[in-house]
């Protein structure tokens, strides 16, 4: 992968202390699903199944999106990217079913009722788009992502020129971005941002359009959080070229 120390993070990587059973996965099963400098992006060989399409997921949070998805859309791969090692963990118990330390086994594996079809980047987005392949990607999901709010963080929001040119590339002709955000500057943001990039277009038919989730969304719960305390996601997609 390309020298971390070239790309500037902003986030958080760790929260509260991360329990023993999360920690045991995190040392004993991540690295089974995890992608490195090796890993060689070919869709008969990177998942345990030969997926129909391949999926990314930028942000995953806690995992629960990116868990739930993948059960339903067992013929799918999918590519899930955090550095928040709380989310990882989280996800991890999701694939596994292992919850507490009295479940923890010498060689834990995905759950018996999920297909093997998840892969985990536990870095930057930025530091694994190098090594997609052009036009590889079928889907990309962004939900709720910092907005970054004050106008001298703007760059340090996902959604920006050189991130949309990487995302462009990755996507196959036709493929599909999703973003998602409760936060009104960074809907603007993306607005403006995505109407000057040539390489998408709007799907939506009209404004309200992007009140609505897509076809076959699965409710996030920062989203849940934000309907309780009064923010309304909209929902945008966009199609590759």
């Amino acid at each position: 992968m390309p020298d971390i120390s070239a790309v500037k993070f902003f986030g958080r990587r760790k929260g509260r202390t991360i329990r023993k059973a999360k920690t045991f996965l995190l040392e004993n099963f991540l690295q089974k699903i995890s992608l490195s400098a090796q890993t060689v992006f070919d869709r008969n060989t990177l998942f345990g199944i030969i997926p129909d399409e391949v999926h990314l997921e930028i942000g995953f949070g806690d995992g629960g999106h990116l868990a739930e998805l993948s059960a339903k859309k067992q013929n799918t791969g999918f590519i899930g990217v955090e550095v928040f090692q709380n989310g990882i963990a989280n996800l991890l118990t999701l694939l596994t079913g292992i919850k507490d330390a009295q479940h923890e086994i010498e060689n834990p594996t995905i759950a018996s009722k999920r297909a093997d079809n998840v892969r985990i980047f536990p870095e930057d987005a930025r530091l694994l788009f190098p090594h997609i392949p052009d036009s590889f990607i079928d889907k990309i999901y962004l939900l709720f992502p910092d907005p970054w709010p004050k106008n001298r963080h703007a760059e340090r929001r996902f959604v920006n020129p050189d991130n949309l040119k990487e995302m462009a590339r990755i996507l196959k002709k036709g493929g599909i971005l999703q973003i998602a955000t409760d936060h009104k500057v960074y809907k603007k943001h993306v607005l403006h941002t995505m109407h000057d990039c040539k390489d998408f277009i709007w799907t939506a038919q009209k404004i309200a359009d992007f009140d609505r989730p897509p076809q076959d969304w699965v409710e996030t719960k920062y989203q849940r959080k934000a309907v309780r305390e009064g923010r309304k996601p909209v929902f945008f997609e966009y199609k590759r070229i």
